[in-house]
């Protein structure tokens, strides 16, 4: 049994470990979301051991809580006025953004012949980007731009490109691999991505009248993080995506919602603490040890992806007709790579026992880079485009 000091003493260093990353962020130009993950690293079992095992064993809940938080601010950017603003450049980025990186990592990985059933399922996972990550650096700016704006909406559509790329790649590896599953895996996709959709208006639109009514205009906390919770945990039940259907439900919200001043920011103040203990629990969950078994695939991963993904940036850009300054650094500040890039890793790993050492190796050794190096690059690019407007 967990003594219940330890659990509040626990919670209380991570919360003031947040204001901590805070200021040190404001001092410096590492962002607050990379500072946390290095310190959760430090403290945790691979180096000093000094997080209550009972934190790393929820550490799925409090993702979890995070992740639905997200997927809400993301869909809440969903408005006609940044479609109006923004709406090709919108699609052209995240779409063609995520088939040039698909592309690129593996065409790269086939130049190292590595087996194009892992190839494929590997290059499907390359296209996803952390969205908590990128949220926060931009959140942290306090900044509202054209980039941030259109940063924030691609962000959001990413993770529905990429588990639609990953749902063909997984029925294309299959069907090389052994007799075809695709009509399992189809079924798996339509509830999947439908189902999510399906709740998060199911729950939107509702919501989108009723709320806001006991103070006129206002939505209370207590709604937001209700409705929120809500709908995440219908989704986790149900086995459908929780963070497009939070986000969908964001979505819902804030264009229906109109006798709304804003769409729930209130959620913002909350989001924070939750979001430091996040980081620092998955910087304690990484294994470091993994990173002696990177080997050559996995270096080629990590370059073939950063490639990608900053060379579908600047086409997506350009197709979306955007500014020079845009389309020279939107890839860079889409590198973080961490929740849905695992969660695909996983589902892949039980399809493919056989690639399940190596495939799981190389995706977290990715995400270990990537969520220390890109955040620190998508800081810079937000700063070097805050500077022009």
């Amino acid at each position: 049994m967990h003594s219940s000091y330890e659990f509040l003493i626990t919670i209380g260093c991570l919360m003031l470990l947040g204001l901590a990353t805070d200021l040190l962020g404001k001092k410096t130009s590492l962002p607050r979301v990379s500072l946390l993950i290095v310190f959760g690293a430090l403290i945790g079992p691979s180096m000093l051991d000094l997080v209550p095992e009972f934190f790393l064993e929820n550490f799925q809940l409090v993702a979890q809580m995070a992740l639905v938080m997200v997927g809400f601010i993301l869909g809440s950017k969903f408005t006609p006025k940044v479609f109006l603003e923004n709406g090709r450049a919108i699609f052209s980025v995240s779409f063609i953004g995520a088939i040039v990186t698909g592309l690129v990592v593996l065409c790269g990985l086939l130049l190292f012949q590595v087996d194009l059933p892992l190839a494929i399922i590997l290059a499907t996972v390359a296209t996803a980007t952390d969205g908590i990550a990128t949220v926060d650096v931009i959140i942290e700016s306090e900044k509202d731009t054209p980039f941030s704006r259109l940063l924030l909406a691609v962000v959001a559509l990413d993770d529905g490109w990429g588990l639609i790329l990953f749902s063909i790649g997984l029925v294309i590896a299959t069907a090389l691999t052994t007799v075809s599953n695709g009509t399992s895996l189809f079924i798996f996709t339509l509830h999947e991505l439908g189902g999510a959709i399906l709740l998060g208006v199911l729950i939107g639109i509702p919501a989108a009248y009723l709320t806001g009514r006991i103070n006129p205009g206002q939505p209370m906390r207590s709604e937001a993080l209700g409705l929120v919770f809500l709908c995440g945990g219908l989704a986790i039940w149900l086995e459908v995506s929780f963070l497009i259907a939070t986000m969908v439900m964001g979505i819902m919200i804030a264009n229906f919602a109109r006798h709304h001043k804003y769409p729930f920011h209130e959620i913002e103040g909350m989001e924070w603490p939750v979001l430091s203990i996040f980081f620092v629990l998955a910087g304690a969950s990484l294994e470091l040890a993994t990173l002696k078994t990177l080997g050559l695939i996995g270096l080629s991963y990590i370059g073939f992806r950063s490639i990608g993904k900053v060379l579908g940036g600047y086409i997506g850009g350009n197709t979306g007709q955007c500014q020079p300054e845009i389309n020279n650094w939107i890839g860079f500040a889409m590198l973080p790579h961490a929740g849905a890039a695992l969660g695909m890793a996983l589902v892949a790993s039980d399809y493919f026992p056989q690639y399940s050492e190596i495939l799981l190796s190389v995706v977290i050794s990715a995400t270990i880079f990537f969520e220390i190096v890109g955040p620190v690059l998508a800081k810079m690019a937000l700063q070097r485009n805050i500077s022009r407007h």
